[in-house]
């Protein structure tokens, strides 16, 4: 039974971790339609583009100012041979992606576009290296190719290719599930191999010598079971000069039933809703299972935990090639985001980097595509009204967090992070889960005087309702009303939304 009303105070005066706008980090796999029709579809396409990559999907990702993105995979990254996909596109080798559906890869999109769309939108590269099927050459040579500023074979082959300028790139994936699709190491095996890449494939860039460094991210697991963290912060413990990481990766999927995924992504009810949200809530557990084995080894904390695979896994659409991961993208999957992101930001001492998967037709996408079709998708809104929080000073929000319960699975009602950004404003964000019931809300706020107060809302219909490419505006954030009274605010957030609510002061 919905309680009247929840009351929440804030602190601005408590500064806490600074929420690292990298938690707000993209995924683009070689797989489905996620590069090939969704973000590259050639220069010769009908489809507006610039230089083959869809003006639409840029615009759409520049008002998510995506912080990074992470490319080639996801297991597809650990069969990736870089030099099939350079120079003339008519002289690239046709190849087999037996990681996803062994479909034909032309190889049109290789590093060059990659780049290009990373500075189209705005954004920092996170190149996942080929530990699996590649060696620490083929990976060395790679970075040379992307980053070295003096005049070598690979830098003139670079230039030659259209872009005599280095790159940076700002992370370095060393491999991918490196127990599972990766190789199926163990870790002792993956750490002697982790040690030799993290050696000798450099970034030659002499912009990123300093502070602008490449960080090194190694695998970590994909389980609750702490041993893979175990024996990468071990290693790192007693690491030397000669090599080094910067972060750990971790990848935990939300699947209510297990594996394989069977949670439908349209036209379910309250019982999907309920246990995907509950599933989805166990990523806080993890984390604290990670991060306590991290802690003995580093209490310092000067290790990034990277959860650089998260989102919804639900059944593939009917009709869909299963291998290409197509699912739909519904307000659950929104407010699902908004935990996830909320609990990363209750973490922001330790995790200071996330990728969802992925960006787009892939698993629970920001935007869908269908030929020149486009829509964006409820995640995508939630990213969107979080922008404020990149690089904002988490403060202390306390909370009734209150339950809502059916079928036998009891959800907090609510959820709420605050933060203070850097021009000064402070910033609320309330997730209320009940799919039933709209809350009251009574906000205390300390250590601000409240001056003015905008708040955006994003809920809709039913807990599975979608934007289509025939609706592509069924689930929009609105304008929300609040009250301000000595200092206090009074909002109505609606069922099953998320609202972000900006304090001038």
């Amino acid at each position: 039974m919905a309680a009247d009303n929840i009351h929440l105070s804030v602190d601005a005066s408590k500064p806490g971790p600074k929420i690292d706008r990298n938690i707000f980090g993209q995924f683009a796999e070689n797989l489905g339609h996620g590069l090939y029709e969704g973000i590259w579809v050639g220069p010769d396409s009908s489809i507006p583009n610039t230089r083959g990559i869809r003006n639409d999907v840029v615009a759409a990702f520049k008002e998510l100012k995506v912080p990074n993105v992470r490319w080639p995979g996801g297991c597809f990254a650990d069969q990736y041979h870089w030099r099939k996909g350079i120079g003339p596109t008519d002289r690239r080798p046709a190849t087999v992606n037996s990681a996803w559906g062994d479909v034909i890869d032309t190889n049109a999109f290789g590093t060059d576009e990659f780049m290009d769309f990373i500075q189209q939108i705005g954004s920092t590269p996170y190149v996942s290296i080929n530990l699996g099927s590649g060696t620490p050459q083929e990976a060395a040579e790679w970075l040379e190719y992307m980053t070295a500023a003096a005049p070598t074979a690979l830098a003139n082959e670079r230039a030659a290719n259209g872009h005599p300028e280095p790159y940076r790139v700002g992370f370095l994936g060393i491999g991918n599930e490196s127990w599972d699709c990766g190789g199926a190491m163990t870790p002792d095996y993956y750490v002697s191999l982790m040690k030799v890449y993290s050696r000798f494939v450099l970034n030659m860039n002499p912009a990123q010598r300093d502070k602008d460094q490449m960080l090194k991210i190694a695998v970590g697991p994909g389980t609750p079971d702490t041993g893979w963290t175990e024996a990468v912060m071990q290693a790192w413990k007693k690491h030397t000069w000669a090599w080094d990481i910067n972060g750990v990766s971790l990848h935990w999927y939300t699947v209510p039933n297990g594996w394989p995924p069977s949670t439908n992504s349209e036209k379910f009810g309250l019982e999907d809703y309920t246990k995907t949200l509950n599933s989805t809530l166990v990523m806080d557990e993890f984390l604290q299972k990670q991060e306590a084995v991290m802690d003995k080894y580093d209490p310092e904390k000067k290790v990034t935990l990277s959860v650089d695979e998260w989102g919804a896994w639900h059944a593939p659409l009917s009709g869909s090639n299963p291998a290409f991961l197509v699912q739909q993208n519904s307000i659950r999957d929104a407010i699902l985001a908004s935990l996830n992101l909320n609990i990363f930001a209750r973490h922001a001492d330790r995790v200071r980097m996330a990728n969802i998967a992925q960006m787009i037709n892939v698993l629970q996408a920001m935007i869908l595509t269908d030929k020149e079709k486009f829509v964006l998708t409820p995640t995508y809104y939630v990213f969107k009204m979080y922008v404020p929080f990149q690089d904002a000073t988490s403060v202390p929000v306390a909370f009734d967090v209150g339950t809502y319960t059916h079928g036998g699975v009891t959800l907090p009602r609510v959820d709420a992070i605050a933060a203070k950004s850097a021009d000064g404003k402070l910033l609320l964000e309330i997730t209320n889960l009940d799919p039933e019931s709209p809350a009251t809300i009574d906000v205390d706020v300390a250590g601000i005087a409240v001056k003015s107060v905008k708040a955006e809302t994003l809920t809709a219909p039913t807990v599975d309702s979608i934007n289509t490419f025939e609706s592509p505006k069924a689930v929009l954030p609105k304008l929300e009303a609040v009250k301000v009274q000595g200092g206090k605010l009074s909002l109505t957030v609606e069922a099953r939304s998320v609202t972000v609510i900006s304090i001038e002061p």
